[in-house]
């Protein structure tokens, strides 16, 4: 029979220091160099039972690979000499490691076959369920398409708002009024978007994760200023609203029909467009339309509501 890897896991792939991976995941390395480079190419997630016992079929060799206490066990009936052909089966995958859960130590055997093709073994305490969830959600995060988006970035009332617009149209004003209000902001000028699982998740670059430039005053640390009350490290986007300098009054949807979408990563998000206007409170607006979108998703239509009490339908 032929070995049929999943290749159509391999979408995007990324390449960190096994050390890191480790911090970030809890683990613990019994077998490789924290220094050395690990290369993750699938999100998924696999548990080698079948090829362990012969089936060598379908197996996705680029997927991290986790044993709990059914292979753990399974491996501990076989004499030393399947023993050996049952870890070779697994480790001439080139698979990108192999994690153990529960905390269970591996035999000499298992290390020193590991060693052979170059795999580096880990150990984590935690459950085999938990621990696939962490890593699957690691990887999600890591291999995700990304895209930088001009905007700022605000956790309104629940609802992750992206604010667009050229510049000089007031993003980062409104941005410290709505902090002001309450709100949260996650990333200012510059948002990292990452497209996970069909949904849309922005955060700060690193260099300027907090910082907000306000054309007058300079650099403003917000969570210095305001507490980690005032900030979040990532957020889902579910709205865009562009603010607008060069509106034309004349050709603006008053009754709010229109249904404009701004496409990321080819995802389509609803967006509103907001005039700037001298003299309009612009926090204002865009948590006033931020409540109407939630309105709707919830089912509520205040042009509906009108029209039936207006009789215009």
């Amino acid at each position: 029979m032929n070995n049929l890897n999943t290749a159509n896991d391999e979408t995007v792939s990324a390449t960190i220091k096994l050390g890191e991976f480790c911090d970030k995941c809890g683990l613990q390395i019994l077998l490789g160099n924290p220094d050395d480079d690990i290369t993750f190419k699938s999100v998924l997630i696999n548990r080698p039972g079948l090829l362990l016992a012969g089936f060598e079929d379908y197996f996705g060799n680029s997927r991290v690979q986790v044993i709990g206490n059914a292979e753990y066990y399974y491996l501990a009936t076989l004499q030393d000499a399947d023993k050996e052909k049952a870890l070779r089966r697994l480790f001439v995958q080139r698979i990108p490691c192999v994690i153990y859960s529960r905390a269970i130590r591996p035999s000499q055997l298992e290390i020193d076959i590991a060693a052979i093709y170059g795999i580096p073994i880990l150990m984590s305490e935690m459950t085999t369920t938990w621990l696939m969830h962490e890593v699957s959600n690691y990887l999600d995060d890591l291999l995700a398409p990304t895209e930088m988006v001009h905007g700022s970035l605000l956790d309104i009332n629940g609802v992750g708002v992206l604010l667009t617009g050229s510049s000089g149209m007031g993003k980062s004003e409104t941005a410290i009024e709505l902090i002001n209000r309450g709100h949260r902001i996650i990333a200012d000028d510059a948002v990292i978007v990452k497209k996970i699982r069909k949904e849309l998740v922005g955060q700060a670059p690193e260099r300027i994760k907090h910082f907000i430039e306000v054309r007058g005053l300079g650099i403003i640390d917000v969570k210095s200023m305001y507490g980690v009350g005032a900030v979040l490290e990532s957020e889902y986007i579910d709205l865009v609203i562009k603010l607008d300098k060069d509106a034309d009054l004349a050709e603006y949807d008053r009754l709010g029909t229109n249904d404009d979408t701004y496409e990321i990563l080819g995802i389509a998000l609803p967006q509103i467009s907001v005039p700037v206007l001298p003299g309009r409170n612009l926090a204002v607006i865009v948590e006033v339309a931020t409540r109407n979108f939630r309105l709707k998703k919830s089912g509520y239509d205040a042009l509906d509501e009108l029209k039936k009490r207006t009789n215009l339908e």
